[in-house]
């Protein structure tokens, strides 16, 4: 096995590395997407609106699942499978953003995922918008030697074309019918004037990019959204939390119900349950949380995992007595998401000493620092060594350095100001109003687009080998370098007791 970034500096991407294969994969052009562009922030316009002028998106799910049940799909949504009572699957998180960081977590995922079932995509398989267009080179390119099926569930990007491109590719539906629209003066009809609707799809287009994935074992097609997989010994439950993380009355009650028996439970949701050391557990219109549901013994979870947050995170949370996995994977494609700018973690009993995250703390430092360094042309004072940012993160935290570094570091004022300047924070041990509001208008604002680095990219998806009696879970590295793409490490590893 190989080194991790726990274990060297060189185990986590750093240094003089050869980089992968993974070009070979991609397109010959390749369109960079960036998030600092005015045209895309106005194409993902919708989440903003919805929490303006009311979510249409309870609504419109509604439709799509009276649609698909009308085409046969089944009304309890559950995909009923053959696998046998010890196999596995893969867990990918927000991929589709086209460019380097997607495909160089291709090789290592095909690697790993020799002899599993199937995968399922965790929260925004498409960026920027979800459009249908896009899935030939954000989707069925990347993964054509999958030689499984891929189930999905939505983020709030693919909600933001109304769900056309997702539903047509995943469920092989037809949009509804258009309805009537709104009267004015309404909130409903303020937010028509400027939603961002789905284009028509090419259908050749579409045609083409299925041919990628041709073969019968790749195919799958889902009752909708949201579903649930009994697969072996163990129920996987998808929801779809739609552009603003919530649930509506009516896919409520249909977790409540399909969450209800002694099965052992995995939940996949987009919105995650406990992330950046908070607890977010959810909310279902009309009362009640996810996390209520995922709480509550009779229903058997073990685990919950969301994407939509682009780095690997887990918290172990007791619950009257027994242990949920709370896990992030949302590092599957996109831009990475700081874990610098995460507090010392204390929430729900868990510490610094039972959270795990990929990257630590230090190595998202040190490549925020060698980014922003290059955007300023500020490099000889932005830029920190991975072993300045181990140091001043461990200081910051109060905690053990994870990754000793060969020689003592000494923190200087610059190193600590550079720190401070991108979101770490200060002092455990001393509070300040500032910093709180100093860390959330970082993540908020100066996250990257992937487009503008090079490796290690620091991406990650999920293993997850089931037997009768527990489901193994391990979390694999993807930084870009050859060295990983041949032997992907692993970053974290847990075995969840189903008995």
């Amino acid at each position: 096995m190989s080194e991790s970034s726990r274990d060297t500096a060189e185990g986590a991407g750093w240094g003089a590395a050869e980089r992968g294969s993974y070009h070979e994969l991609m397109p010959r052009q390749v369109e960079k997407l960036s998030w600092l562009d005015p045209k895309t922030l106005w194409a993902a316009r919708n989440g903003v609106l919805a929490s303006w002028f009311g979510d249409p998106t309870g609504h419109t799910r509604a439709r799509w699942a009276e649609q698909q049940q009308a085409a046969g799909a089944p009304a309890d949504k559950v995909i009923r499978r053959d696998d046998p009572d010890r196999f596995s699957f893969m867990v990918i998180g927000d991929t589709g953003e086209g460019d380097d960081p997607q495909y160089a977590v291709v090789p290592g995922f095909l690697r790993m995922s020799q002899e599993t079932r199937f995968t399922v995509v965790a929260s925004d398989v498409i960026y920027p918008v979800g459009a249908t267009a896009d899935y030939g080179t954000k989707f069925f390119r990347p993964y054509r030697d999958y030689q499984a099926p891929i189930y999905a569930i939505p983020g709030n990007h693919d909600w933001y074309e109304d769900l056309h491109g997702f539903m047509r590719v995943f469920c092989d539906a037809q949009p509804p019918a258009p309805e009537p629209a709104p009267r004015p003066p309404s909130r409903a009809w303020l937010r028509s004037l400027l939603w961002h609707r789905p284009g028509s799809p090419d259908e050749q287009r579409l045609a083409e990019a299925r041919a990628l994935r041709p073969a019968p074992p790749q195919q799958a097609r889902q009752p909708g959204p949201y579903w649930a997989i009994d697969a072996g010994p163990v129920r996987i439950v998808g929801i779809d939390t739609g552009l603003l993380g919530t649930l509506d009355a009516e896919q409520g009650g249909w977790l409540r119900e399909v969450s209800r028996g002694p099965r052992p439970k995995i939940l996949v949701t987009g919105s995650p349950l406990y992330v950046d050391g908070e607890h977010h557990p959810c909310p279902i219109e009309g009362g009640g949380t996810v996390d209520d549901v995922v709480r509550d013994p009779d229903h058997h979870y073990v685990a919950a995992i969301g994407g939509d947050i682009h780095n690997y995170q887990r918290y172990p949370v007791d619950v009257d007595g027994r242990t949920i996995q709370y896990v992030v994977s949302g590092g599957g494609g996109a831009f990475m998401h700081a874990t610098h700018t995460i507090p010392r973690v204390s929430v729900a009993n868990v510490t610094e000493r039972e959270f795990r995250c990929y990257p630590l703390r230090g190595d998202s430092l040190a490549f925020y620092s060698r980014l922003y360094g290059r955007r300023l042309r500020l490099r000889r004072f932005f830029t920190l060594t991975e072993a300045e940012a181990t140091a001043v993160m461990a200081r910051r935290l109060g905690i053990a350095p994870t990754r000793t570094p060969g020689t003592p570091v000494r923190v200087t004022l610059r190193i600590r100001l550079v720190a401070s300047l991108l979101g770490a924070g200060g002092r455990p041990d001393r509070t300040s109003r500032f910093r709180l509001p100093v860390r959330k208008v970082y993540t908020r604002l100066f996250s990257p687009s992937s487009a503008t680095y090079s490796p290690p990219f620091f991406k990650n998806f999920l293993r997850l080998d089931v037997t009768p009696q527990a489901v193994r879970l391990r979390c694999f590295a993807a930084t870009g370098n050859l060295r990983q793409e041949l032997d992907p490490p692993v970053e974290d590893e847990v075995t969840i007791p189903l008995v």
